[in-house]
């Protein structure tokens, strides 16, 4: 069961069941850079028996802590769950047999691209949503300040999809290059998107994400896939490796693309420290990897974060959906390669660019971004079984 929440910079405690606890007590506007990890009691929780992963893993996770610590009784918080985690599924996990065939080595792919959204992004918003939603049934909430998101694409969607399932406002912050086919997704969900242009003499940084922090200023809800401002999307992202644990496959690397680095983190942490972690970045976009470098082996590296975690200058790639200046979660995932005997893998353009012809072909219906975590394996990443993750489905034809 969850107890709560420790900050892996500063150590401060926050009990699960307090609400809105999105952010370290000790971050602010001048010390922006703490983030929260989940900590429990040790015990490993019952699953339930149930094709929907919110109902299914439920016990271990915190938006269920929060409820039932609070008052709610547990049979009220399953059914909230299985009316706001409506249409999520256990996605497949399997070997693929062209791609085994091509890198001549058992390949397990989590198809994440039949997940509601089109990929594993709404697993982080959903405990998100939940938090808020048990918040209201409790009396916690007395009236729905509006959400904000910053994102290239497919977290974006994923938000203005359960944003309109709850008939919930929302604000999208999102880059000028964003494809046109997510606008038009996110228009029709009745999502306010704002594109975000970069100003001569703005600070380093992604100018999206300047406007998302603005509207949380002014009061609304961080409905962000990115720890440091929202904790509680860790929460929802560890099912996908708890779904992939549950089937026992034989993979000793989990090859996992980064971008603001959650998935990564939330995937290893689920499915366990015995598979080495392998984070993946492209050549235009990888400050992780430089990260890591910078800090080596010391033992503090949360010490070091203003230092050695600055942004990219001018990201680009074809798998744009990877394209975060930062890797906001890069702790955890540092510390998941850490235990884990993992390291970050920088691929080159042209790897990407193939990963998505292999992809496909090998009948993943993926986008650039879904496909790059294939792009490590076209260069020869893998020593061993491995499993990748395809999230994000093609949306081109859109």
């Amino acid at each position: 069961m969850i107890l709560g929440w420790v900050c892996r910079v500063c150590g401060a405690e926050v009990d699960v069941a307090r609400p809105f606890s999105w952010t370290c007590p000790s971050a602010g506007a001048d010390d922006p850079r703490h983030v929260l990890r989940l900590v429990d009691d040790g015990v490993e929780s019952e699953v339930i028996d149930d094709a929907n992963p919110f109902v299914r893993f439920a016990r271990r996770m915190a938006w269920f802590s929060f409820a039932v610590g609070n008052g709610m009784s547990e049979a009220e918080a399953l059914s909230l769950a299985r009316s706001v985690a409506n249409g999520f599924l256990v996605t497949p996990f399997a070997v693929n047999g062209p791609l085994s065939e091509r890198f001549g080595v058992e390949v397990w792919v989590k198809d994440e691209t039949g997940q509601l959204a089109g990929s594993h992004k709404a697993r982080h918003l959903v405990s998100v949503m939940l938090h808020l939603r048990v918040a209201e049934e409790l009396g916690l909430l007395a009236e729905r300040p509006p959400l904000a998101i910053s994102s290239c694409g497919n977290a974006a969607l994923a938000a203005s999809t359960l944003a309109a399932r709850e008939s919930w406002p929302i604000e999208v912050f999102v880059p000028t290059w964003m494809d046109p086919a997510f606008g038009s997704a996110m228009d029709a969900l009745g999502a306010s998107v704002h594109r975000c242009e970069r100003a001569a003499g703005d600070p380093p940084g992604d100018p999206a994400m300047a406007g998302f922090r603005s509207a949380v200023a002014a009061g609304s809800v961080p409905f962000s896939v990115q720890g440091p401002v929202n904790a509680w999307c860790l929460d929802g992202g560890r099912t996908i490796g708890w779904e992939m644990a549950a089937v026992g496959a034989p993979v000793s690397e989990l090859v996992v693309q980064v971008g603001g680095g959650a998935l990564a983190s939330c995937a290893a942490q689920g499915l366990g420290g015995s598979v080495s972690l392998l984070a993946v970045q492209a050549e235009g976009c990888a400050p992780l990897e430089r990260a890591v470098t910078a800090v080596g082996d010391d033992a503090d590296p949360a010490s070091r974060w203003a230092e050695v975690m600055t942004p990219w200058e001018e990201p680009h790639s074809l798998a744009d959906g990877i394209l975060d200046d930062e890797t906001y979660d890069w702790l955890a995932v540092l510390e998941a390669m850490r235990v884990s005997g993992g390291r970050p893998v920088v691929v080159s353009e042209a790897s990407v660019v193939e990963a998505v012809e292999v992809a496909r072909s090998a009948g993943l219906r993926v986008s650039p971004t879904g496909a790059a975590g294939v792009a490590a394996l076209v260069e020869g990443a893998q020593s061993g079984p491995v499993a990748v993750i395809a999230s994000g489905v093609d949306r081109s034809g859109a």
